[in-house]
């Protein structure tokens, strides 16, 4: 791997090394979003990625007598953090979304079985989402920020069909942009066995992947017709527009809404739950505040009850468009959602 020549960062590792834990923070902190990132794609879990990170630096700053500067610092808390994920998924199920548990309510799915709500599954280990601000947030100028921001929730679910190791292989080669004898010699296996695996994992990828959707290997930020797309959607859901949400969607729409085991299929599906669900019905009302979320367009849902005197955040739309058109909507509840640095509350 190759050498690290930084200078200012040779004098901070040293000291770090000599046992001064502000320098060793200091400089451990220009990487925690890009560990934060990094974590999260293996484990699928914000919750967990946060807490994996926190493990990864304190493991770092006991074994820094270790690292001896001959591959990048960065490099070296990659090494850490990958085999600390792995460990961790060993004891641990799959992140999942509602498409990976239940049959999809399609347009010929009888009415009766449409109204029923199934019972909401906390105890499943959903996919959640990751909040773009903690993306955004600018690293020191001489910090390395990886080229790519692959993080769009259709390439995180994909990733939960992989076992754990072609996960990691697939992740360091096509995100973190590492060569096969890099990753062969951190996963200690042999560079044809890292050709193998990343060939393997990326048919599952490409076969797991919904048609139409951006390919899995691009970062792009949010673009303008995203953005109008996103602000029709929250004025038609305020005001309660089951037509105008209808609209929007493609004709191959999919709509999720976890923790419940229940997914949508189809416009014609969508619209059918509109007419029996509206924003509206039974006196509801909404606000709607646009976040980021995994570099796609995203709102958050503020719901006032009848008789209530505030909204309260009931959860976040996270959008996929295609074509100025909604192709997907994975609706996540709150309690998914604990990353996003949101007001409980709005009034008006």
């Amino acid at each position: 791997m190759p050498a690290d020549h930084g200078g200012e960062e040779a004098a901070v590792l040293a000291a770090a090394r000599a046992g001064d834990h502000a320098a060793f923070a200091a400089l451990s902190e220009r990487y925690r979003r890009l560990l934060r990132a990094h974590c999260y794609r293996m484990l699928g879990s914000f919750d967990e990625a946060e807490d994996m990170v926190q493990e990864v630096l304190l493991r770092a700053w006991r074994g820094r007598e270790g690292f001896e500067g001959r591959s990048l610092f960065r490099t070296w808390l990659y090494c850490i953090a990958t085999n600390a994920c792995l460990n961790a998924l060993e004891r641990a199920p799959p992140r999942v979304l509602p498409q990976d548990l239940a049959p999809p309510v399609t347009a010929s799915t009888p009415a009766s079985q449409a109204r029923s709500t199934p019972p909401l599954a906390p105890e499943v280990p959903w996919l959640q989402p990751f909040p773009d601000d903690l993306l955004d947030a600018e690293p020191p100028a001489d910090a390395v920020v990886e080229a790519r921001e692959t993080i769009a929730l259709a390439f995180l679910a994909a990733l939960q069909h992989l076992p754990p190791r072609q996960r990691a292989v697939l992740i360091l080669s096509d995100v973190v942009g590492w060569s096969a004898a890099e990753v062969a010699e951190l996963l200690e296996l042999t560079v044809p066995s890292v050709t193998s695996a990343l060939q393997r994992a990326r048919s599952t990828l490409r076969a797991r992947f919904p048609a139409g959707a951006p390919d899995p290997s691009a970062g792009a930020p949010v673009t303008g017709r995203e953005r109008a797309a996103l602000k029709v959607f929250m004025d038609a859901w305020e005001q309660g527009d089951a037509a105008e949400l209808t609209r929007l969607l493609r004709e191959d729409a999919r709509w999720a809404m976890p923790p419940a085991p229940l997914w949508f299929d189809g416009r014609a599906a969508i619209a059918n739950l509109l007419a029996l669900f509206p924003p509206r019905w039974q006196g509801r009302e909404f606000r709607m505040a646009p976040v980021g979320a995994n570099r796609q367009p995203a709102a958050a849902a503020y719901l006032r009850r009848q008789g209530e005197a505030v909204f309260r955040l009931s959860g976040i739309h996270v959008l996929r468009v295609s074509d100025g058109q909604i192709a997907e909507i994975t609706t996540f509840s709150a309690e998914l959602c604990a990353g996003f640095r949101l007001p409980p509350t709005l009034t008006d």
